[in-house]
């Protein structure tokens, strides 16, 4: 029996979020974190990744992959010569997202219990948390909160008294949004350019120093000791089937309380911003479109994205997508066409040039769109546009492509006479000048 209702705080996971209590050690445990530990790594691996298979977690990262079927594909008895890693990305770069930075500085300890009891259902030796270079405070945050992880004895040898040896890295990214994508992730790490890698090999057969090594995003990781603490049941009570648990909703644009809010996965849109975004501003008449999950995934207009149910199987069917569930609102005060190619521009500027669709692509489609944005174009453009997207997306070696490609796409879909208009409306300007 699952339910969609809005959450309730006693059902809440990150209970500091907003960073009313202490972030340290001591606030930790008052808030029940590192609470017997001990005993669930007593029970073995595979209990561990058999209760977060039982959850139905799915990876917060964007991509919504069974994340206990991910740990099940680590090796189950790692070579000496081949030690095992879990590395937690925390390059929280996609515009619109902003959970993870709130994880990091306001309950970092819940990251780091999740990273050893993750590390050790995977059988890791150490677990690297690779953080977006921007980030300074929450780099502080994390490196004292690993310190007194260690000054505690909950990582590092005989991590809580378990027997089990554990280190924690926090490694600084220098601001590339490529870094964000996991075999880039890992180059970088190495001390090589931040460039994605071809599968295969998947990083659980050669990821870190060519090593089995599993990459899950912050929220994955530090959700996981609450879960096994109350119960896999109990995180598969909330959300529609294959969508189950709760989530970490970012609110922004046109709404008049922007915020990051804890929710129920598969909650409606309305309701979700009705609640904690205190509705649109200047009421849901003034509704243009929605990006329901960070700058990458495809706008959905109004009308469909009214009633829909935020989680990754009701955005699918609108042609969109979760994502990491950062909300983009925008109201009829927005050139749709401008904002979109905006955000052309920082797929263009962000793509590491290794793949020529992609180090092209994303080039020529920003050009094309400012000149879609000023109508300085012909009508026929929009359908080649559509056609490069089609090019672009599916043909690089990561996901960068795709979403340079969808936004495009989600416009075309969507708003195309919007675009037919302003060409329109050139054309007319230009014959009237020539007609003087």
């Amino acid at each position: 029996m699952t339910t969609i209702a809005p959450l309730e705080d006693k059902d809440r996971i990150f209970t500091n979020l907003y960073g009313f209590q202490d972030w340290g050690v001591k606030g930790a445990l008052k808030r029940g974190d590192w609470d017997g530990t001990k005993d669930f790594l007593a029970k073995g691996q595979d209990w561990i990744i058999e209760q977060v298979k039982a959850s139905g977690l799915r990876g917060r990262g964007g991509a919504g992959f069974p994340t206990g079927l991910k740990w099940s594909f680590m090796p189950k008895e790692p070579r000496e010569d081949r030690p095992s890693y879990l590395v937690i990305n925390a390059d929280e770069s996609e515009p619109g997202s902003c959970k993870d930075r709130e994880i990091i500085r306001h309950d970092p300890h819940k990251l780091i219990e999740g990273a050893l009891i993750a590390g050790f259902a995977m059988r890791a030796k150490a677990a690297y948390i690779y953080i977006r270079g921007e980030f300074i405070r929450e780099a502080e945050t994390l490196f004292a909160a690993v310190e007194q992880a260690y000054d505690k004895g909950l990582i590092g040898k005989n991590a809580c008294g378990s027997g089990y040896d554990f280190d924690v890295y926090v490694h600084r990214g220098a601001g590339a949004y490529i870094c964000g994508e996991e075999t880039a992730l890992l180059e970088s790490l190495e001390g090589k350019k931040g460039q994605p890698r071809l599968k295969p090999p998947f990083p659980a057969g050669a990821g870190l120093y060519g090593c089995p090594t599993t990459v899950n995003n912050v929220e994955s990781i530090a959700v996981v000791p609450t879960i096994l603490r109350r119960g896999a049941e109990w995180f598969a009570g909330f959300g529609r089937p294959n969508n189950l648990g709760t989530k970490l909703f970012q609110i922004s644009g046109h709404v008049n309380t922007p915020c990051v809010v804890e929710e129920t996965m598969g909650i409606s849109f309305r309701e979700l911003i009705e609640k904690h975004g205190g509705g649109v501003r200047g009421g849901w008449d003034n509704l243009l479109a929605v990006i329901p999950g960070g700058s990458s995934v495809p706008l959905v207009p109004a009308a469909q994205i009214m009633d829909a149910p935020m989680d990754f199987d009701g955005l699918r069917e609108l042609k969109s997508g979760l994502g990491t569930a950062a909300v983009i609102v925008m109201d009829k005060s927005t050139d749709i066409v401008r904002a979109i190619s905006r955000i052309s521009y920082f797929y263009k500027h962000e793509s590491c040039g290794q793949c020529t669709p992609c180090r092209e692509g994303t080039g020529w489609m920003w050009r094309v769109m400012e000149r879609l944005r000023t109508g300085d174009a012909d009508i026929s453009e929009i359908d080649t546009l559509l056609d490069v997207t089609t090019e672009v997306e599916g043909h690089t070696i990561c996901a960068l492509g795709d979403a340079a490609a969808w936004p495009i796409q989600g416009l075309i879909r969507h708003f195309r006479p919007e675009l037919e208009r302003r060409i329109n409306e050139r054309k007319g300007e230009a014959l009237a000048v020539a007609a003087e």
